[in-house]
């Protein structure tokens, strides 16, 4: 009797190790809010003027988001600009924000000229699913704008 116990439990658990193996976990219930990033409209002083920039929201493919922009100089509209961003954040960055640390991230930008905008920040969250960005983008070796905004993921949560 014993044996027969013990082999229907190390029947058991080898089955039940087999299914744990077989079936894929289950996703996190955030992992689609992750999958797009909204950044709100900023604006930073520069020389008698000021830059808005505006971008639609990010799409996350693999570690990376990206997204286009627009940047509007006033009152040298000469200087108004539009290209492509992205920015990566790894998984563990995804945790860590979710978690209520703050993140740096890197990316980069260019123009519709294929000029290289150097970008790197900082996302400071306030909840989950949201909250503060610093970006430092360089237009040029000596030219460096600072913008600071929200962000919120926006991804369908299904």
């Amino acid at each position: 009797m014993h044996r027969l116990c013990v082999a229907l439990l190390t029947c058991s658990t080898a089955l039940f190790a087999q299914e744990s193996v077989d079936s894929p976990p289950p996703p996190s219930p955030l992992a689609a809010i992750y999958a797009e990033a909204t950044v709100a409209t900023a604006k930073t002083s520069i020389y008698i003027g000021a830059v808005t920039l505006t971008m639609p929201p990010f799409q996350r493919e693999a570690q990376t988001y990206h997204s286009t922009y627009t940047a509007k100089v006033f009152p040298f509209f000469f200087y108004n600009e539009k290209g492509r961003l992205s920015i990566t954040l790894s998984d563990d960055d995804l945790r860590r924000l979710a978690a209520g640390e703050r993140v740096y991230f890197n990316g980069e930008a260019f123009s519709s000229k294929d000029e290289p905008r150097r970008v790197e920040g900082q996302a400071d969250p306030t909840d989950p699913t949201s909250g503060k960005i610093k970006v430092r983008v360089w237009v040029s070796k000596n030219i460096e704008l600072i913008f600071n905004t929200n962000y919120q993921f926006t991804g369908s949560p299904d």
